[in-house]
């Protein structure tokens, strides 16, 4: 399993089958497997996602990309095309880095983007750009790439790492904060596709976004964008940020507003005219596949939902209340049952922020409503196995995760409020541990209430 075996020391028989769920999750999102479903040679024909090549035809085949699981979506496609590859670039958060022979692998800072970002986004920009009419490229997008691709607009690297830190600490959506990215770059919003024009150009995306809307995912460096300086001005006010964000990137908001900076390209425009992209692996699928998993091991598992968004506190009410309602009256399934949910919440942060991610705070805050029970469990998963800036992906708890935390003198009311949970699910065996699992399709919550 790809998880640490600490999280075993309390109930190891029903904990090993709730790992065993969620590790048939990650499975079924593998990037590199993904890829060889989408990506084959037959016949001297290159099928990429719904397109057919003669390779015979294309002068050079150039591999662009970004996101933390780039690294084994550019094995699968070295393993697909070999020596066919004339040039390559891909991205990675620092950490997800593998070996590749002819595709180069580069690492970047994640959810802060840093100097080796930048200029891995002008090298990613050139690259696009040295393609002609006859060549292919093929890019390689998933979750992480808003922060590790980068070309700032008119505003400086200091002023864009400002700029995040203060939209992921107000509770921005992810749709929202990638609004405002794509407004400060120039490889963002369609803006690589622009670079590659007049290319042919093939985007496989793994999507990390909520409904997986293309412009969204990495900030949709290859499709056109759906956003607009008004949409970005919204945000600022929605959140109170104006005195907030960096001189530089109000400025530039409040320029775009005025029409004085070109928006982003959008649909119709021709350089879009020989781009197409294809979804190879989202929550959903990996949701779907832990469901039939814990069919097989004898619970009533049902997907509820891939959209779940908002407070990772108050979505961890939603859980709990789904899990009372098993007990109390059967519905929506009987026990032993497996509720799954999908999506991204978010953590509005205080001023003193402590240790955590928002699948550690979500467990934290159902531990509370279901402390004192015998049969309910509730975890969240990150898929990507990193929660926050920490090495957790998550948290599983139960009833006796409160008492257990103040035995080692931790109040997990106090240590919520303070967004803390880190610390607590450590001393009580409760954090899910799995390293970087090279695949990034947003949280999952499982819901399990056993038998009585």
């Amino acid at each position: 399993m790809a998880f640490e075996p600490s999280i075993l020391t309390r109930n190891p028989m029903a904990r090993r089958r709730y790992l065993e769920i969620m590790q048939a999750a990650l499975d079924a999102v593998d990037p590199y497997a993904a890829v060889r479903a989408h990506l084959r040679v037959t016949d001297g024909t290159l099928w990429a996602g719904e397109r057919a090549f003669a390779l015979n035809k294309l002068r050079r085949i150039v591999v662009i990309g970004a996101g933390k699981a780039g690294a084994p979506m550019a094995r699968a496609v070295e393993d697909v095309l070999g020596d066919a590859i004339a040039a390559g670039l891909v991205v990675v958060k620092q950490g997800h880095c593998a070996p590749t022979a002819r595709i180069e692998i580069v690492e970047a800072s994640h959810p802060i983007p840093d100097e080796a970002g930048v200029a891995a986004g002008a090298r990613v920009l050139d690259l696009a750009a040295s393609a002609g009419a006859d060549d292919l490229v093929l890019a390689l997008i998933s979750g992480g790439g808003s922060a590790l691709l980068e070309a700032t607009a008119g505003i400086s690297l200091a002023d864009l790492q400002a700029m995040t830190d203060s939209l992921l600490a107000c509770g921005a959506t992810i749709n929202e904060i990638n609004c405002l990215r794509k407004h400060m770059s120039r490889v963002k919003g369609g803006q690589l596709a622009r670079a590659a024009s007049p290319a042919a150009l093939v985007t496989l995306v793994l999507s990390d976004v909520v409904g997986s809307p293309l412009d969204v995912i990495a900030s949709g460096p290859t499709v056109p964008d759906s956003s607009t300086w008004a949409d970005a001005w919204a945000v600022v006010e929605k959140y109170a940020l104006a005195e907030a964000l960096p001189a530089a990137v109000m400025a530039r908001v409040r320029a775009g507003v005025r029409g004085e900076v070109p928006d982003t390209p959008k649909a119709g425009n021709p350089i879009f005219d020989r781009a197409t992209t294809q979804i190879v692996g989202d929550n959903r699928v990996a949701a779907l596949a832990a469901c039939r998993r814990a069919q097989e091991l004898g619970y009533h598992a049902l997907l509820l939902t891939t959209y779940v968004e908002g407070e990772a506190r108050e979505v961890a009410k939603l859980a709990v209340a789904l899990a009372r309602e098993v007990v109390a009256s059967g519905q929506p399934a009987p026990a032993p049952a497996c509720l799954i949910l999908g999506g991204e919440t978010t953590v509005t942060l205080g001023s003193a922020p402590g240790t955590g991610g928002r699948n550690q705070e979500l467990a934290l805050a159902a531990a509370l409503g279901i402390a004192g029970s015998e049969r309910i469990t509730i975890a969240s998963l990150a898929t990507d196995g990193s929660d926050g800036p920490t090495d957790s992906a998550g948290g599983l708890v139960d009833g006796a995760t409160v008492r257990l935390g103040e035995a080692s003198g931790l109040d997990a009311g106090a240590m919520l409020r303070r967004h803390d949970a880190y610390p607590t699910l450590r001393a009580t065996g409760d954090l899910l541990v799995s390293g970087p699992t090279q695949t990034n399709v947003n949280d999952l919550i499982f819901v399990w209430v056993e038998a009585e």
